[in-house]
């Protein structure tokens, strides 16, 4: 089932002869509970796209349906609370918020929904992601490893339809890196969560169901890696 539909997207920055095309015409899909890599080299479009997906960046042109909903459609207010329920995004710079716990960090998206945690699913993550003795630690208490599978679970926990990774493991090393991919990887298999990875390293896209390569802001190479 399609959870993911791009149709002739484009992003241009700047106007006149100083105006730069990000993305030129990119069209794809994707289906419910995919794990797809993008690659490509840096300045090439990727992270606009992931950005503009997430509802983070507006294109210039084309449409993003995430679950059938026209993402671009939206007024400000609807687009943020699509962010907040509709998206997991993870950085590779974690982003937690330094005075809020472990626990209160994966929630937050909860929170400001004004919604009351779900503690079955919130313990869950919190044994997934080996965090329960770390529940109450602050950010600067924790490892790298241990932030950014924070910022997994802060991504995962209102079960949006799509999570989008942007250089997850940039800033962690090799033995981490896996780790991380492996809980994406989890992720994605035991809670049926869509996964759109950006990633320079080869090991890590090789391990999606599919890559797909983008060079000056258009689509290379889209290939099925895996069932």
């Amino acid at each position: 089932m399609e959870i993911l539909r791009i149709e002739n997207l484009s992003k241009t920055y700047g106007k006149g002869e100083g105006a730069a095309k990000a993305l030129d015409s990119v069209s794809f899909t994707v289906d419910k509970g995919e794990f797809v890599a993008i690659t490509g080299p840096s300045g090439s479009g990727k992270s606009t796209l992931l950005h503009i997906i997430g509802g983070v960046d507006s294109p210039t042109a084309g449409k993003v349906f995430v679950d059938s909903q026209d993402v671009y459609a939206q007024n400000a207010d609807q687009l943020a609370i699509f962010r907040r329920r509709q998206v997991g995004l993870i950085y590779q710079f974690y982003n937690l918020i330094p005075v809020l716990t472990v626990t209160e960090n994966i929630t937050l998206p909860v929170l400001l929904d004004g919604w009351q945690p779900n503690q079955e699913r919130l313990n869950d993550l919190l044994e997934t992601l080996g965090l329960q003795d770390r529940q109450n630690h602050l950010p600067n208490q924790l490892s790298g490893g241990q932030q950014q599978r924070v910022s997994i679970g802060r991504a995962l926990m209102n079960a949006p339809a799509i999570v989008l990774a942007d250089e997850p493991t940039g800033n962690l090393d090799s033995k981490n890196s896996q780790q991380i991919v492996e809980l994406l990887k989890l992720s994605n298999k035991k809670y049926q969560q869509t996964l759109i990875v950006i990633t320079h390293d080869e090991g890590i896209a090789l391990q999606a169901n599919r890559i797909i390569q983008i060079e000056d802001g258009r689509i290379t190479s889209d290939q099925a890696v895996r069932r």
